[in-house]
Formats: C-alpha cells, sequence, structure tokens
C-alpha cells in the first residue's frame, strides 16, 4: 500500500513508519520541518509539508495513496492541560483535520482510514471490563468522539451509496508510555524522581495501558482489519496503586502513590474526569479480528523495558 501518515514524528509515528517501510509499504509522511523530514527520508519515508487544515492542500498530498493514517496529535504539557485553550490545536487535528482527510480520501479513491482515538471517553467502569459495546461519556472528550463520528463517515458514507468498499478503523488506544522522546514519559519520570505523580485517582481504580511499540504494530494490524472501533491496550490492565509500583520498582524510585483526584483536576482542567476514571479496557476484540499480539502484555514488562534501555543509555554514555 501507499500510506499517507499524519503524526508520523510524534510518539506512535517514530516506531510506525520504519514498521510501514519494512513491510513494503510505500510511505508518505507528513513532516513540518527539514529536521523531521531529514528524519523521515532516513527511515524510508517520502515526507510532506502539508497543511492538515487547508483542504486543497491535503487533497494534492493524498493523491495516488491507498490508505490514510491520521496520528497527528498535540497533547499539551502537563503545565497548560488546565488551560482550556491549550487544547483547541489538538481538538482542532482530531476533528477539521479529519474532515479534511476524509474529504481527500473520498476525491482520490483512497479505501482505508486508520484514526488515532483513546479510551479515555469510556466512563468509570469500577472494576468491570470495558469492550467496545461499552458506551462512551459524551461528557468526556467530546472533540474526540466527534473525530471518531467524522472518520467512521468515510465508510458509512460508501456503504449508503453503494460504492466501492472503503474501510476506517477507528484504534482507542490506553495510555502511552516508553518511546524515545515521548514527552508524557519523560515528565513522569523527571517528576517521579521528586516523589510527585502524575497519576490520579484512587489507588483501587483500574488504567489500562499500551507502549508505543505496541501501538505502533498496533496500526500495522489495523491495515487489514475490517470497518469498526477497536481498542488497542495492553493484556493486563493495573490498579494505579500497581501500575505506580512497578515504575518505582523498574526505575529503583521512592515509593508513589497516586494524586486526589480533587487536586488532580486542579491540574489538568476539564480533561481531569476522563483521567482518574477506572477503566479496565479489554483488548480481546482487535485480537481476535486481526490476531495482534503486544510485546508487552503489561505495564510490568514495559516499563521493565525502558529501565533496562535507560541503563544502556547511561552506560554507553558513561564508555
Amino acid at each position: 500500500m501507499r500510506c499517507f501518515v499524519t503524526g508520523a514524528t510524534g510518539v506512535v509515528g517514530r516506531p510506525l513508519v520504519p514498521l510501514l517501510v519494512a513491510a513494503g509499504h510505500d510511505v508518505v509522511a507528513v513532516a513540518r520541518n527539514e529536521r523531521k523530514a531529514a528524519a523521515l527520508r532516513a527511515v524510508g519515508a517520502e515526507p510532506v509539508d502539508v497543511d492538515l487544515f487547508q483542504s486543497s492542500a491535503v487533497r494534492a498530498a493524498t493523491g495516488g495513496c491507498d490508505a490514510i493514517l491520521h496520528l497527528a496529535t498535540n497533547v499539551p504539557p502537563a503545565s497548560k492541560a488546565a488551560q482550556p485553550s491549550s487544547w483547541d490545536l489538538h481538538n482542532r487535528l482530531r476533528t477539521e483535520a479529519t474532515a479534511n482527510l476524509v474529504a481527500a480520501a473520498e476525491a482520490n479513491g483512497v479505501t482505508r482510514l486508520v484514526k488515532e482515538s483513546i479510551t479515555f471517553v469510556y466512563p468509570d467502569c469500577g472494576d468491570g471490563w470495558i469492550t467496545e459495546t461499552t458506551v462512551p461519556d459524551p461528557a468526556m472528550l467530546a472533540p474526540t468522539l466527534e473525530g471518531e463520528r467524522r472518520a467512521l463517515v468515510f465508510a458509512e458514507g460508501a456503504r449508503r451509496d453503494g460504492l466501492a468498499e472503503r474501510v476506517t478503523v477507528v484504534l482507542r488506544y490506553g495510555l502511552f508510555y516508553g518511546g524515545a522522546g515521548n514527552r508524557g514519559t519523560d515528565e513522569m519520570l523527571r517528576l517521579a524522581r521528586w516523589r510527585i505523580s502524575t497519576t490520579a485517582g484512587r489507588p483501587d481504580a483500574f488504567m489500562s495501558s499500551i507502549h508505543v511499540d505496541d501501538a505502533a504494530t498496533g496500526v500495522l494490524a489495523a491495515l487489514g482489519a475490517p470497518t469498526g472501533i477497536y481498542n488497542v491496550v495492553d493484556d493486563e490492565p493495573l490498579t494505579r496503586r500497581d501500575y505506580l509500583a512497578v515504575i518505582s520498582g523498574a526505575f529503583g524510585l521512592p515509593k508513589l502513590r497516586p494524586l486526589p483526584a480533587w487536586m488532580f483536576r486542579m491540574v489538568a482542567g476539564r480533561t481531569a474526569g476522563a483521567l482518574v476514571a477506572s477503566q479496565r479496557v479489554s483488548n480481546r476484540q482487535f485480537l481476535e479480528t486481526t490476531g495482534w499480539k503486544p510485546l508487552y502484555p503489561s505495564a510490568r514488562e514495559g516499563w521493565t523495558h525502558e529501565a533496562a534501555r535507560d541503563t544502556d543509555r547511561e552506560d554507553r554514555t558513561d564508555a
């Protein structure tokens, strides 16, 4: 396939692009500066500078492509998360950019659209398992749900009009962690060394996570999936108590405790409700549909890998 990738130099895009190239796909990847373009060329991709909010430019850039992989996000740093305006660009990427990509896909005969989303749209379900049949909470992350709806229009419109098959795959990811250049991970570890946790909510509440390398292989698997919404998380969601204990143990850090929800709301603003809910999300549907399997079955293995990689990096630096 010839794949057009947004967010190609982001958290998921960095490990994904080399996987696509290795699998034999031609990759056209968005890069907004020459440094990022050079990094993409180095792994075998064709960089393109395009404004995702300019519909004509998006249409031109996606010409000749078979699939569009929309992974672009703009999550603000924790220090700005409480400011509603800091989420504006992120929300526009979820909604406006998605609409432009759908229109371009329809015009150019693209047959597959893969859209990144997040499991935070689900309500608090305690220790109950969450599946794709669980109804999202419309009060949580409304732009994210609107972006999903706009992506699904691509496939639904084809069925309604009796056109050739078009596929939309929405991937609801758990909390990303790991990977080089992941600001969220770097920020978490930096604060953890000062005994400050960036995880909030009840200690016994569940959280579902996914290592960024597994998120990337999930996109690769989505190229063969039928239309639908899929949860892409690891096999074993952990409670916040256990999740933080894993990080402390892997990096030899002081014991961490989750922040109280009320305190976190002061920092995270309107997104806080989604980030403190207990979400024990199942990945069974995605596994059974695609055969995908995470390399890291839980955060235990994933964070242990990250700690070992940090040690290797330090050893090379010392040498």
